[in-house]
């Protein structure tokens, strides 16, 4: 027990801004390893940044006055604070891959393409309308459901979209250049137990979820984001032929987004 604390407090520390340091940072220590196994709790941190990001939502509702605009602050607001807390890490993701693989660029020149710091056309256009089509549809949901059942759906979908990249770096190659990558550490393939335990975090937010949401509503969630894992994950593999730290993030923001979209489709089901 011991142990699995320390390489989540070590997953937060690498996968969100969180302070881990001073006492703490020295008891949880530090090694290669270490930060592989590390991994399987993104998931868990998910559950974190979600339940932040709950907070901030609700916060929302109690604080400012009701108008027909306060589901759309209130999403705006989460989620700024669920950037806050990442630092930005899987958005930037998101530009990368879009900058490199939104074009007709070769591999090569694709992969140089990601590591550049520079935004481009494709990056600066998937954050905008990433961004856009998610807090459309928070405020949609926010205006059919109560404050309390979208933070509920806030806290599994940030859990459940983060353990869609455990499944790219079990299944794919690392691609690119380890010597210079902020994935290096993710770069060796977890195996079936990693994945299993990251999916334990992961159906601990789905039953946490369940008591404000139906199932079958969970299940088309679910099933929308397995869709766009299954459509970038073919991406990756016909033009890089593996991932990149950046495709795991990409991965993160298209499977959170796709939730949102799923539950609002399947809302009448929750009913």
């Amino acid at each position: 027990m011991t142990l699995t604390i320390k390489h989540f407090l070590l997953a937060l520390q690498f996968f969100t801004r969180v302070p881990v340091t001073g006492a703490l940072a020295t008891w949880v220590g530090f090694s290669q390893g270490m930060l592989q196994a590390s991994v399987v709790h993104f998931p868990g941190v998910g559950m974190l940044v979600g339940a932040v990001a709950a907070l901030a939502y609700l916060g929302a509702f109690a604080v400012l006055p009701g108008g027909v605009f306060l589901p759309l602050v209130a999403a705006i607001l989460s989620t700024l604070t669920s950037v806050v807390m990442t630092g930005a890490f899987h958005e930037d993701g998101l530009a990368d891959v879009a900058d490199g693989l939104g074009g007709a660029l070769p591999r090569e020149r694709a992969l140089d393409v990601m590591k550049d710091s520079r935004l481009g056309t494709y990056g600066v256009m998937a954050l905008l309308l990433a961004t856009l089509l998610k807090l459309g549809l928070l405020a949609q949901l926010g205006s059919q459901v109560s404050a309390l059942k979208l933070a509920a759906a806030l806290v599994v979908v940030h859990s459940v979209s983060r353990f869609f990249p455990l499944l790219v770096i079990w299944r794919m190659a690392h691609v690119g250049d380890l010597a210079g990558s902020k994935s290096k550490p993710l770069a060796d393939a977890i195996d079936t137990l990693g994945v299993l335990q990251g999916a334990i975090w992961a159906g601990l937010a789905l039953c946490l979820a369940s008591c404000l949401w139906s199932f079958a509503t969970l299940l088309v969630a679910i099933a929308a984001a397995t869709l766009g894992y299954a459509y970038m994950r073919s991406v990756f593999h016909r033009r890089l032929q593996g991932y990149t730290g950046d495709c795991l993030g990409a991965m993160q923001q298209v499977c959170e987004t796709a939730m949102y979209l799923g539950l609002t489709v399947a809302l009448p089901l929750s009913a």
